[in-house]
């Protein structure tokens, strides 16, 4: 999941007109003769090692074209799409974060690659990334990598992971009291990614569909008690700034402020290379748990990763497309730390006890609502705002059912 810049009013409307335009199937005039590829990849995630391969393999395999990687920032990222998507100057195959995904397969801005499935990897790939690239029962985007979301603790303070979600509220909470001037876990008031599992193993939901509208769910006495403990460790456990992002929780761990905290499994790299004095060990990490035991539904971070449907090229492109599905590609994420797209390649993160802690939480891991218009809501940063008011102590009936009417707004509007 990835956080999105504003979303331009109109931005689907602009998009269907687009797809409608390009009918959605590559059919719009593209030439198949020998081009230029160009691929939009969105920040630093895909290796170096990743992009030099797929250039190389593509000019190999498709001699006389070319394929050139056009880097992107996640900030904005859904404005540009909705722009370059629908202009005569479309990127042929694009990286977007998996909870983007609705918004762009369900206009027509995507060329439908259901005739590919099989040949991408079927059943193999990741079920829920599938899901949020399918739309109406065609396949538009495939998945591109996955970010588990783990607990890194300091191995000074924490060698075992709790039993249950109950167990790591208490501990972390007994983390902080003990130990004056430090996070039992790391939880700023923004922070919703890591909120959700707390909702959902406690039964709750977000938004679900009630026939052709959506409800969403976030005062329902199930999400209640789920907030219930977000709102206990923010303000319990945590000494994150009640109204501050989480966008590098490794920091606080570096800097010997926060004994544990949660993020995407690549943060490990981060957290184990500190350059401050005095720096903690490498952290022990563990997949968030859950009510009962096990590993908690936690969100599932990663990309999608599709050709536009006006691809000047949509044959040289699904060749581009399958070599970054491949094995070879694929594997080069699993050895720099990402899941890869295929489950049969988790063995390429290795059989450390982290590996197993991501492959554990990637296991159980739950998307967002499947919305065209979940993009808006993230855009509109809502569920940031709600979280904040969490932190500082608000009412948590009266902020949820603020929000769900919010929520219901965006999605049904």
């Amino acid at each position: 999941m990835r956080k999105l810049g504003i979303v331009a009013l109109g931005a689907a409307a602009a998009l269907t007109l687009a797809g409608c335009a390009a009918g959605g199937t590559g059919a719009s005039g593209g030439s198949d003769e020998a081009g230029e590829i160009r691929v939009w990849l969105v920040g630093t995630d895909t290796p170096d090692a990743a992009r030099d391969y797929l250039v190389e393999t593509f000019e190999e395999e498709n001699p006389g074209s070319t394929l050139v990687i056009e880097e992107q920032t996640w900030d904005g990222l859904v404005d540009r799409l909705t722009t370059s998507l629908s202009s005569s100057d479309s990127p042929d195959i694009v990286e977007f974060g998996n909870t983007q995904a609705p918004a762009f397969t369900s206009v027509g801005a995507l060329l439908d690659i259901s005739d590919q499935y099989e040949a991408l990897g079927g059943d193999d790939l990741l079920p829920g990334f599938v899901e949020a690239g399918t739309y109406e029962d065609k396949f538009y985007a495939a998945p591109l990598y996955a970010g588990a979301r783990v607990v890194f603790a300091d191995p000074a303070f924490v060698t075992e992971a709790p039993a249950d979600l109950d167990a790591y509220v208490s501990t972390a909470k007994e983390l902080a009291a003990a130990n004056a001037g430090k996070s039992g876990i790391y939880f700023a008031g923004q922070d919703w990614y890591n909120a959700l599992p707390f909702i959902w193993e406690n039964g709750g939901e977000i938004a679900v569909p009630d026939g052709d509208a959506w409800d969403a769910q976030l005062s329902s006495p199930e999400s209640l008690k789920g907030l219930a403990q977000v709102q206990d460790l923010m303000t319990t456990a945590s000494l994150a700034p009640k109204d501050g992002d989480n966008a590098e929780p490794w920091t606080p761990y570096c800097e010997g402020q926060a004994i544990q905290f949660s993020a995407p499994n690549w943060a490990y790299g981060l957290a184990s290379a500190c350059e401050t004095d005095n720096p903690p060990a490498a952290p022990f990490v563990y997949a968030l748990p859950g009510k009962n035991g096990g590993a908690a539904q936690a969100f599932a971070g990663g990309s999608n990763i599709g050709i536009s449907a006006k691809s000047a090229h949509p044959e040289l492109a699904k060749k581009a497309l399958a070599i970054i599905l491949s094995d070879e590609f694929q594997t080069i994420y699993g050895e720099n730390g990402l899941i890869p797209a295929k489950q049969s390649l988790a063995s390429t993160l290795g059989d450390t006890p982290e590996a197993q802690a991501y492959t554990a939480a990637a296991g159980n891991s739950k998307l967002t609502p499947a919305s065209p218009n979940w993009a808006e809501v993230e855009a509109s940063r809502v569920l940031e705002d709600f979280f904040v008011k969490i932190a500082q102590g608000g009412d948590l009936k009266s902020l949820a059912e603020e929000v769900d009417t919010k929520i219901e707004d965006i999605l049904n509007g």
